[in-house]
C-alpha cells in the first residue's frame, strides 16, 4: 500500500539535500604549522584524504544520518497517512448509545460500551487536518457533549468520561439533534454505534423487529453494533394491587435474554425483612410472573432482588423498589343533597362517606370530593367532581342555560367515562358556549372536554399540580343519568380513580428515567442525592410540588430538608426490551433502510508522527556519534 499526502507541495523541502552535500564537498581550510613527527597527526593525514572530491563520502556517515533526519522531516510535514475503507468527512456528528443494555458485559468483563469507545478511539486518533467530530449520547435524552472540534485531546477526555444510564435508548432525538446541525454545518454522513437494542417495530417484509424512524434525513446514516453480551435475567415488572383493607397483593415478573437461558432466586424484602422467595428457571426469551402477599396493616417498603445463580450480563435490572401506605378506607366528602351519589357510593365496600347521615363533617382532607357547590372548590381532596356550576376560570366563555340539551358526543376511554353510555341521557339545562368562543380557549386555560352537548361542552377535565377535578356543567338531578346503568359505573370509575391518586388500590414500582412527583411544602429547599453519592439542590414549585428530578441510575434517591430526611425513593430499570437484550439489524426511515454492520470500517491512519520520531531518534543517535570519543585517545 502506498501512503497518501495530504501537503504533497511541501516536496521542495527534499531540495535542501543539495546545500548539505554541497557543503561537504568544500575542502577545510587549515593554518600551516612546521612540527617535529607527523606521527601523532595520522588522522589529520587521513581527513586531508577525504577532503578529496567525491572522497569524503565514504565511510563518512555523519553525512548520510543528516541526509536521513531531512528525509524524515520532510516527509512528516508533508503528513502522509495510510488511507482507509471510510470516507473522509469534514463535520462527523458520532452518536453513542449508552442506554442500560450497553452496560451489558461478554465473557470477557468488557461492557457493550467499552467496545464503542475502542472504536471511537481509534476514529479520533485517525482524525486527519481539517476534520472535525461532535460527540453525541443517545438515552432517555439527547446530550452533545463536546461541540464539532479537532481537539483530541478534549474529545478522547470526553469519550471517557461516558457512562451508562439505566434507561432505554431513545435513538429519534438523537438524529434530530443531527438533523439540526446539519442546518450549519455540511455534514454527509452521521455513525451511530449501538448493541442494536433499539425501539422496534415488525419489519412488514419479514415480520422480524426492526428500528423505525418517522422521519427523513438530509443525510446518510452509518450505524455500527458492537457485539452482542451474555446471558442475562432481570426484573422487568414490580407493582401491587390491594386486596382487601389488610392485604396487598405483589407482582413480579422476571425475564431472561433471548439468547439465553437462566436461572435465579427471587427475594422480596419488606421494612428489610424477607417476606418472599422463589426459584425461577427461564428458557431463552421466557418470562415468569410471581405472586406474593403482604400485610396492609402497616406501611411497607418493599425491594425485589434477583440473584442469578450463573453468569449475568447486567446488574442494573437486578432490583426494585416500591412503597405501599398503610391499608384504609376511602374518604369521600359528598354533601347530604347529593342523594343519587350517597347511594351509589353507600354499595361500594371500604368507603368512608362524610359528612355522615347524623352528624356534621369530621374530617378535613379527603380522597375523592363530590359536590354542587362552588365554595367547596377550595377543599383538600386528591380527586374533585363537581355537578350543576361552571368552574370560574370559564365563566366569560360558557353560560348555563334553562332549555333542554343532549349529549352529542364523549371520549370513550376516558378514564370516568369508561363502560358509561351517555346516548340517550336527558338533560334539562344547557351549558353553552359563548358567540365566538371556540374550543381551543377552553383548553388553553388547562380544561380538556371530555363530553360535548349541541352547543357546548358538559364534561370538563382540569389538572391542578397533582389534584384532578372534573366539571359536570349541568346537574346530575336534572337528567335521568342517576336513573341509567352508568350511573354506579360512573361513580366507581372516580372512586377507582381517587383511589389510585391516593395509593389506596394498584401502585406500580417507579423507573429509572424521572423521580416521581413528591409532595413538599411550598417552595421547599431540597437537596437529593443519588446512589453514587452526586447531589442536587431542587426546590417544589408554588403547591409544593417537586418535579422532573433526574434519575438516571437504578438506586435509591434521598430526599433531605436542612440535612433531615424527607423521603427515600427508589427507581428499577424494569424495562423488558433492555433486559431481553434483544438486537436488531436494520433501522427504517420512511423511505430507505440502514442495515447494521458488524465489521468496523478501516480508518484513515496518520503516518507523519511516525516519521518525526524516527527524526528525533537519528538526530539523538547523530549528536551520540558526533560527541563519543575517539579510538585510540587517552583520558
Amino acid at each position: 500500500m502506498i501512503p497518501s499526502f495530504f501537503r504533497p507541495s511541501l516536496a521542495w523541502l527534499f531540495a535542501l539535500l543539495i546545500p548539505i552535500i554541497i557543503f561537504y564537498f568544500l575542502k577545510m581550510r587549515r593554518t600551516r604549522l612546521e612540527i617535529s613527527s607527523l606521527a601523532l597527526w595520522r588522522q589529520v593525514i587521513n581527513d586531508q584524504r577525504v577532503n578529496a572530491p567525491f572522497q569524503k563520502f565514504k565511510r563518512n556517515i555523519l553525512l548520510y544520518l543528516q541526509m536521513l533526519l531531512l528525509c524524515l522531516l520532510a516527509l512528516a510535514a508533508m503528513q502522509p497517512y495510510w488511507g482507509g475503507d471510510a470516507e473522509r468527512l469534514q463535520y462527523l456528528p458520532i452518536l453513542i448509545d449508552c442506554s442500560a443494555s450497553m452496560g451489558a458485559k461478554d465473557s470477557t468483563g468488557k461492557t457493550r460500551l467499552d467496545l464503542a469507545k475502542e472504536e471511537i478511539s481509534k476514529i479520533i486518533e485517525g482524525m486527519l487536518p481539517g476534520q472535525r467530530i461532535t460527540l453525541i449520547t443517545l438515552g432517555a435524552t439527547t446530550r452533545r457533549i463536546t461541540e464539532f472540534t479537532d481537539n483530541k485531546p478534549l474529545l478522547r477526555k470526553a469519550l471517557s468520561q461516558l457512562n451508562v444510564d439505566d434507561v432505554a435508548c431513545n435513538i429519534a432525538d438523537g438524529l434530530r439533534l443531527a438533523q439540526a446541525l446539519s442546518r450549519t454545518q455540511p455534514i454527509e454522513r452521521v455513525r451511530l454505534y449501538s448493541d442494536g437494542n433499539l425501539p422496534t417495530k415488525p419489519n412488514p417484509a419479514t415480520g422480524k423487529p426492526m428500528a423505525a424512524i418517522d422521519f427523513d434525513l438530509t443525510f446518510s446514516v452509518d450505524f455500527f453494533q458492537v457485539d452482542e453480551a451474555g446471558g442475562n435475567v432481570g426484573i422487568t415488572a414490580f407493582n401491587a394491587r390491594r386486596s382487601s383493607l389488610d392485604q396487598w397483593d405483589v407482582f413480579v415478573r422476571v425475564d431472561g435474554s433471548e439468547k439465553h437461558s437462566a436461572e435465579a432466586e427471587v427475594f422480596l424484602f419488606a421494612n428489610n425483612q424477607v417476606v418472599g422467595q422463589e426459584q425461577v428457571v427461564l428458557n431463552k426469551g421466557e418470562s415468569q410472573r410471581l405472586v406474593f402477599s403482604v400485610d396492609a396493616d402497616v406501611s411497607q417498603d418493599l425491594k425485589v432482588e434477583v440473584k442469578p445463580s450463573g453468569t449475568d450480563a447486567m446488574s442494573s435490572d437486578n432490583a426494585a423498589w416500591l412503597s405501599l401506605p398503610k391499608g384504609r378506607e376511602v374518604t369521600v366528602y359528598c354533601p347530604k343533597n347529593l342523594a343519587t351519589f350517597r347511594h351509589a357510593l353507600a354499595a361500594i365496600p371500604g368507603v368512608l362517606v362524610d359528612p355522615p347521615d347524623s352528624g356534621a363533617i369530621t374530617l378535613n382532607r379527603f380522597d375523592l370530593l363530590i359536590s354542587d357547590n362552588i365554595e367547596d372548590v377550595d377543599k383538600e381532596a386528591a380527586l374533585s367532581l363537581f355537578v350543576g356550576f361552571v368552574p370560574t376560570e370559564l365563566t366569560n366563555l360558557i353560560q348555563i342555560q334553562d332549555e333542554p340539551a343532549e349529549v352529542v358526543d364523549w371520549q370513550r376511554d376516558a378514564t370516568i367515562l369508561q363502560h358509561v353510555q351517555l346516548k340517550e341521557v336527558i338533560i334539562s339545562e344547557m351549558p353553552i358556549k359563548n358567540k365566538e368562543v371556540e374550543d381551543t380557549e377552553i383548553e388553553q386555560l388547562g380544561f380538556e372536554i371530555l363530553a360535548y352537548g349541541n352547543k357546548g361542552p358538559l364534561l370538563l377535565r382540569h389538572r391542578a399540580g397533582i389534584k384532578l377535578q372534573y366539571f359536570m356543567l349541568f346537574h346530575t338531578d336534572r337528567s335521568t343519568l342517576p336513573y341509567r346503568v352508568g350511573f354506579p359505573v360512573l361513580c366507581n370509575n372516580v372512586l377507582s380513580e381517587a383511589m389510585q391518586l391516593a395509593s389506596l388500590s394498584e401502585l406500580r414500582a417507579p423507573t429509572t428515567g424521572v423521580l416521581p412527583a413528591i409532595e413538599l411544602s411550598k417552595n421547599e429547599q431540597v437537596r437529593v442525592t443519588s446512589p453514587d453519592g452526586k447531589h442536587e439542590s431542587r426546590s417544589s414549585n408554588e403547591t409544593g410540588i417537586l418535579r422532573g428530578v433526574s434519575a438516571p441510575i437504578m438506586g435509591e434517591y434521598e430526599v433531605r430538608s436542612d440535612g433531615k430526611l424527607v423521603t427515600k425513593v427508589g427507581v428499577g430499570l424494569l424495562n423488558a426490551d433492555e433486559t431481553s437484550l434483544l438486537t436488531i439489524d436494520k433501522i427504517q426511515f420512511n423511505e430507505i433502510g440502514v442495515d447494521a454492520e458488524a465489521d468496523q470500517l478501516e480508518m484513515d491512519k496518520p503516518l507523519w508522527p511516525k516519521f518525526a520520531l524516527a527524526a528525533f531518534f537519528v538526530l539523538l543517535f547523530e549528536w551520540w556519534y558526533f560527541q563519543k570519543k575517539p579510538t585510540g585517545i587517552p583520558d
